[in-house]
């Protein structure tokens, strides 16, 4: 199979599969010749390619680092390239597909985390405060994707990160997506005093768009706010 007849297919493959098939077939490939097509998807119209996108990162490079992490570190440097000021692009879907892979790869997770978390916050006076805030909403909305992907994965080692403070700040953006999203992963990371922030946005009919279970689904940004306050509170109740 050349590569247009790879990339038309595979392209086909996530605009009308599930993601067991797109799954089985792809592992019948060799990781490398899935790259390039699945970065071009990444910037598909269609958000349900976009999403299986994604999903197929975080099977190919974790698969890459257990046999070549040199390897996926290149396909790691070149998300965070892409959303660098100085590379042109515009780096759709690297934020997602970077916290993908690190759902499914510890060493990756150890080595890149960090990163995804510095697009949160602002640049600092002092050693170590090195930030590489992204400005533009469609973008933060990735981040945040990421986040909350991480948290669902491994909830306990993202809460030790201390980064609620950092999402809590996407609350004040006029973009109510991000809101959303922001809300979304305070359930699972924030604690009793986010609760506080996130009240307000109960009754917010906003609607928004969120793969939950794999699946697209509407919801509201107060359906979200009301989600994310049980869970915190369950949390408050466990603790006790």
């Amino acid at each position: 199979m050349s590569r247009r007849e790879l990339k038309k297919m595979l392209l086909e493959l996530l605009q009308e599969r599930d993601l067991p098939e797109i799954f089985q077939v792809i592992s019948e490939y060799q990781e490398h010749l899935l790259l390039n097509p699945l970065f071009i998807a990444l910037c598909h119209q269609d958000e349900r390619v976009c999403f299986h996108a994604v999903r197929c990162f975080g099977r190919i490079v974790p698969a890459m680092a257990d046999k070549d992490p040199e390897a996926a570190r290149v396909v790691m440097r070149r998300f965070l390239w892409s959303l660098n000021d100085e590379s042109g692009g515009i780096g759709w879907g690297a934020p997602e597909a970077m916290a993908e892979i690190m759902c499914h790869s510890e060493s990756l997770r150890q080595e890149y985390l960090h990163m995804l978390i510095s697009y949160m916050r602002e640049d600092g006076d002092e050693l170590f405060q090195d930030g590489n805030f992204i400005e533009l909403p469609m973008l933060q909305r990735g981040v945040l994707r990421g986040i909350g992907r991480l948290a669902q994965c491994h909830c306990s080692e993202m809460l030790d990160r201390n980064i609620a403070g950092d999402v809590a700040a996407y609350l004040q953006s006029s973009d109510q997506e991000v809101v959303g999203l922001a809300i979304w992963c305070l359930g699972m990371l924030g604690t009793v005093a986010d609760s506080a922030k996130i009240l307000p946005f109960v009754g917010n009919e906003k609607e928004i768009s969120l793969y939950i279970d794999d699946v697209l689904q509407k919801t509201t940004v107060g359906q979200l706010a009301e989600k994310a306050l049980q869970l915190i509170g369950k949390r408050a109740d466990i603790s006790h």
